[in-house]
């Protein structure tokens, strides 16, 4: 059984991330601080980074570092080739989007096979990477390794929450925090 206290601190924080501004795209500062203080900017990606680490906890085994590894890789690629390919309609809705699907999947329960994970994960990410490709202004090695340490760790965080909160209640309990992230993302795209 969750504590009071520990429910209402969940609760503060969930919407606490949905008072953040829903996107932090615009040009980037280059360098390494400015990289890893950017995931923590918007709430679509909090929550996009966050679902990736707590579906993986529901999923277990090796989806468990498997899932962020493979985000992370696909958006460093994005993050790679956006500056060369530009622009493509509707990347902040597809941004949005993951958010919707990582919650969504995490919600209904749905338990991938491993590699179908890491590839809904990896477009996932690839999606995130590109969209700050294209607005990366400066050191973009620099940018791009405290972007990745920062996605790490955020989803250590999802991971970490995930394992703690079924070892608290149970997966529904984690199931629901899917449901919130999948419906905090359906408030983005409404924004």
């Amino acid at each position: 059984m969750l504590r009071p206290a520990f429910t209402r601190l969940a609760l503060a924080a969930g919407l606490t991330l949905l008072a953040a501004p829903a996107f932090a795209h615009g040009g980037h500062g280059g360098g390494f601080a400015a990289g890893f203080l950017h995931p923590v900017g918007g709430a679509d990606h909090v929550l996009a980074m966050l679902a990736v680490g707590l579906w993986a906890a529901f999923r277990g085994g090796k989806a468990i570092l498997g899932w962020p590894a493979a985000f992370v890789a696909a958006m460093l690629g994005g993050f790679a080739l956006a500056p060369f390919l530009g622009a493509l309609p509707g990347l902040e809705a597809m941004v949005t989007s993951t958010v919707i699907l990582l919650g969504g999947a995490l919600a209904l329960g749905f338990r991938a096979p491993v590699a179908a994970g890491a590839v809904l994960v990896a477009l996932a990410g690839l999606a995130h990477g590109y969209a700050h490709g294209l607005e990366m202004e400066g050191n973009a090695l620099a940018f791009g390794g405290g972007f990745a340490l920062a996605t790490s760790a955020l989803h250590g965080a999802g991971i970490a929450l995930g394992l703690g909160l079924t070892r608290l209640a149970s997966s529904r309990l984690l199931q629901a925090a899917g449901g919130l992230v999948a419906a905090a993302g359906l408030a983005l795209a409404m924004a």
